[in-house]
């Protein structure tokens, strides 16, 4: 027997109510909520949603503000390189930076092609 929610996921729940377009953002919405992310301290994909906007790596303990759907928005990797760079300057430190949002970016686009 086929599986019911192949194509739905988790909002076949809402069956054929609601339109597509909203059922298809709250599915997004929902995965990136549950998926598991990288711990900026210890980096191990161990980063899971206590609340809103809590997040709370299960392997160092460490717990930390976030968006209310990722832990990492674009306004907070704005904020986190503007406080970087008026401590330490703009230097080397800015290659391993650019490495690092690479990798974040890269991160998200694999999020982005699973939900779709």
């Amino acid at each position: 027997m086929a599986k019911r929610t192949q194509k739905a996921g988790a909002t076949a729940k809402f069956g054929a109510r609601y339109g597509v377009s909203v059922r298809r953002n709250a599915g997004s919405a929902m995965a990136k909520k549950s998926r598991k992310y990288t711990c900026p301290v210890c980096q191990y994909k161990k980063v899971s949603r206590k609340s809103v906007g809590i997040w709370h790596c299960s392997k160092c303990d460490y717990t930390f503000a976030g968006g209310a759907w990722e832990p990492f928005t674009r306004a907070s990797d704005a904020n986190s390189r503007i406080l970087r760079r008026s401590v330490e300057g703009a230097t080397t430190a800015d290659m391993a930076f650019i490495a690092q949002q690479a990798a974040i970016d890269y991160e998200r686009s694999l999020v982005e092609s699973e939900e779709e």
